[in-house]
């Protein structure tokens, strides 16, 4: 007798197709919202009017008034770019400091708004 060599029988797992993906779409950021305590206005002292003008202004625009006088004055450091140096209208508010940081300012110039 001949013998025929026999078929395996092989168990393959069906292949999955993968699922297409759906481009999701991008969430929505919310928009910021705006600090009310920079919105109040705030009433600049007879030292600080001098700056930034008399009227009451919001504190976001008083320190945006503040900083045109520097720039318009040239008063920021060119080498140290975070150092104000102070002229004579700047020193009297500075509590008589040639040269102070923009951080230390934030803190001086509040002492000088109702």
């Amino acid at each position: 007798m001949l013998l025929m060599p026999t078929k395996k029988k092989t168990t393959r797992k069906p292949v999955k197709k993968a699922a297409k993906k759906v481009a999701k779409k991008p969430a929505k950021k919310a928009k910021r919202k705006v600090n009310p305590a920079l919105m109040k206005p705030v009433q600049p002292d007879a030292v600080l009017a001098v700056i930034v003008g008399s009227k009451p202004v919001p504190r976001g625009q008083l320190t945006k008034k503040l900083w045109d006088y520097i720039k318009k004055n040239k008063l920021q450091d060119a080498k140290k770019r975070t150092q104000i140096n102070a002229d004579d209208n700047l020193k009297v508010v500075f509590g008589g400091k040639k040269s102070v940081s923009m951080f230390e300012m934030t803190k001086l110039v509040s002492k000088h708004i109702k």
